[in-house]
């Protein structure tokens, strides 16, 4: 599949989505991440050092980051699809939540 391909909804673009993520080192980077982005998330609103909050990008964009360019050896889907692609990560750590795809 190339990274260049048009889709016309989250449902067409979750797939590729997912091929892209396959190595499992790879999906445990972008759980680890996502996790952080929620805990510094919450630690920062419930504290009131909203100053963390621009950690937040460079956490979950780290972890995912290494994992593609390290373990998948591709680009990250977020350079030509970054809304689908935040909205991906979300559905995916969803899944590996709920058993859906191991991690």
């Amino acid at each position: 599949m190339s990274d260049d391909r048009r889709f016309n909804s989250f449902s067409e673009f979750y797939p590729f989505y997912l091929e892209e993520h396959r190595h499992p080192t790879c999906r445990r980077l972008h759980y680890l991440g996502s996790l952080l982005v929620l805990a510094v998330a919450a630690y920062a609103l419930v504290s009131g050092r909203f100053a963390l909050l621009w950690l937040l990008p460079v956490i979950g964009y780290g972890f995912a980051w290494v994992g593609h360019f390290k373990f998948e050896k591709n680009r990250p889907a977020t350079f030509k699809h970054p809304l689908y692609s935040l909205l991906g990560d979300w559905v995916m750590l969803k899944d590996m939540l709920v058993g859906r795809i191991r991690f």
